[in-house]
């Protein structure tokens, strides 16, 4: 019997642990560069030695970001740890990335306005989302029928960032819309399931434990694909959820055609949530448990960009001053 190769290994573990599918991409991608780093030399032999002078390379070199030099490191020790049960024999220390501090981008409420009068069709309705409830794009992209609760005015975020979910609002102002988005969502659905299709991913093996689940309307993403397409892993025909590309661009257009001259992306929506809410009066607390941050520390970046001008401080070149 022919044995696997490396990476075929390396997928299969992450897999069977039930890692994210972006998980498995980014952990194969950093094991294949680890490789190519050291001219192709096979990771048992290598160890501490090599693993830090790949990360120093990246810190140094390639000026890689903290949060993309600590999932490179993930992603090493992964292989070692899970794939070649490769005990590292010394403490990995590597040249650290360098930290910067960066505000957010935050719009207006005019350019906000601006910018989703802009927009049309699933983009605006999907961007609308993003600033009326906090969401993270993959977040919103996401969401299950089951997801969404009118009566309550709320959405439950399955899953985000930390594997925790949380709830969040679902702005009033939208609801109509996105009942009638439902109703066109649901004649996709029956299609599929006429031409013998209409399964969805559903994750952590409740495909197992609910045999039937993956064909039900509540399990089916509320922004589905235009087309039909082959799940990278089981290699089954099922309809998966709008890729955020087209998103970015029709976001990039409205910012454009709008005169806002910002670097805008749907992320920025989130931002704007953040430090609105803020503005209004809400509690740091309270913004804090509907953006999902663990530490509040996170969402006490959006307080430095409630005032207006640096510091609140008014210029004395304005008239008030003379």
């Amino acid at each position: 019997m022919t044995k696997k190769k490396l990476l075929d290994r390396a997928r299969d573990t992450l897999r069977r642990k039930n890692y994210a599918y972006r998980t498995e991409q980014a952990y194969l991608s950093w094991i294949k560069r680890y490789i190519l780093f050291h001219n192709k030399r096979h990771p048992s032999e290598m160890g501490a030695v090599e693993i830090e002078s790949f990360l120093t390379h990246l810190a140094v070199e390639r000026e890689v970001s903290p949060s993309t030099q600590n999932q490179a490191l993930s992603a090493l020790s992964f292989l070692y740890r899970e794939v070649l049960r490769q005990e590292l024999d010394q403490d990995i220390l590597p040249v650290p990335a360098k930290r910067t501090k960066h505000l957010p981008i935050v719009l207006s409420r005019r350019e906000t306005r601006a910018v989703l009068s802009e927009l049309h069709g699933i983009h605006k309705l999907i961007t609308q989302l993003l600033y009326g409830s906090g969401l993270r794009v993959t977040e919103c992209l996401s969401l299950r029928i089951k997801d969404l609760d009118f009566d309550r005015k709320e959405i439950t975020v399955r899953c985000g960032k930390g594997a925790k979910d949380r709830k969040t609002v679902l702005p009033e102002s939208i609801s109509s819309n996105l009942k009638i988005h439902l109703k066109q969502t649901k004649m996709i659905h029956q299609q599929d399931l006429v031409d013998g299709y209409g399964s969805v991913y559903l994750p952590r093996g409740l495909s197992r434990k609910y045999p039937n689940a993956s064909r039900e309307w509540i399990w089916q993403y509320l922004f589905p694909a235009p087309n039909l397409s082959r799940d990278p892993r089981s290699g089954s025909i099922r309809r998966h959820h709008l890729h955020p590309s087209g998103l970015r661009r029709a976001v990039r257009s409205a910012t454009k055609r709008a005169g806002v001259e910002k670097h805008v992306t749907p992320h920025i929506f989130r931002h704007s949530f953040a430090t609105h809410l803020l503005e209004n009066g809400y509690d740091i607390r309270t913004v804090q448990e509907l953006l999902g941050h663990v530490d509040v520390s996170t969402t006490m970046i959006y307080t430095h960009v409630l005032n207006k001008g640096g510091k609140g401080v008014k210029s004395p070149l304005d008239k008030s001053w003379y």
